[in-house]
């Protein structure tokens, strides 16, 4: 049996060429904080970021076909976040009904699926 604490970090690619720009796109539009990495310590390129406490580390890799895998991540006003990705132009996708949960989800500029949602408690 495996006794889990919390999630630590979860990881998405972006084509090599493109990582400036996904650096720009995860402090810029979305807002994250960039935090020190060991590059030291890879072999590849990437940044890591600060999104309270999970982290989001950002590596290379050539393009994949779009996927429905995702990470989810809860925040305070789902709506709020909507209208401020629309304004920025990123695409939106809209996600089934689950009852107690509003959500939607959202594709970076890099093809990594995103979904936002806020549990109504």
């Amino acid at each position: 049996m495996i006794t889990f604490k919390r999630l630590d970090h979860f990881h998405v690619c972006v084509a090599p060429e493109r990582l400036e720009e996904a650096k720009l796109f995860y402090t810029d539009v979305l807002g994250l904080k960039l935090i020190d990495r060991p590059d030291h310590l890879f072999s590849s390129a990437g940044y890591w970021f600060d999104i309270g406490d999970v982290q989001l580390h950002i590596g290379v890799e050539d393009a994949l076909p779009r996927s429905i895998r995702h990470t989810a991540l809860e925040v305070t006003d789902v709506d709020a976040a909507r209208r401020h990705l629309e304004k920025a132009g990123v695409e939106i996708v809209e996600e089934p009904v689950i009852p107690g949960r509003r959500r939607f989800a959202f594709i970076d500029p890099f093809g990594n699926r995103m979904e936002l949602l806020q549990i109504n408690r």
